[in-house]
């Protein structure tokens, strides 16, 4: 595999923020609001008042998807580790996106597919 000393730096860069990124958690944050099973609840009203918003964090656990709701403090600790977690993400799809690129410019690749 050939690689340009171009392609090289920016593995680099890439190894080296992934190198500084901190702590991470897995899955997924959503913020939403819901609307309740009580026909007469504001929720329902016209317009509706739903409930929340609240904070939940989605994520695999032995195959299984597991959802917590947070609390707002649970909110602001974390928050910056989900962010670390999208960092780290978007990185790696970094990484192999220029991996990719790599390997197509490989001579003897057939890049017809």
């Amino acid at each position: 595999m050939d690689v340009s000393p171009a392609q090289q730096a920016a593995r680099d860069k890439i190894a080296a923020q992934l190198a500084a990124a901190g702590f991470a958690l897995p899955g997924t944050l959503t913020v939403r609001a819901y609307a309740c099973g009580k026909p007469n609840c504001r929720c329902h009203a016209d317009p509706p008042r739903l409930h929340g918003p609240y904070a939940e964090w989605t994520r695999k656990v032995g195959g299984k998807t597991v959802t917590r709701r947070l609390t707002e403090a649970e909110l602001a600790d974390w928050q910056p580790l989900f962010d670390n977690a999208k960092k780290i993400r978007a990185l790696l799809a970094e990484l192999q996106d220029l991996t990719l690129e790599i390997i197509e410019a490989s001579p003897g690749q057939n890049n017809d597919t």
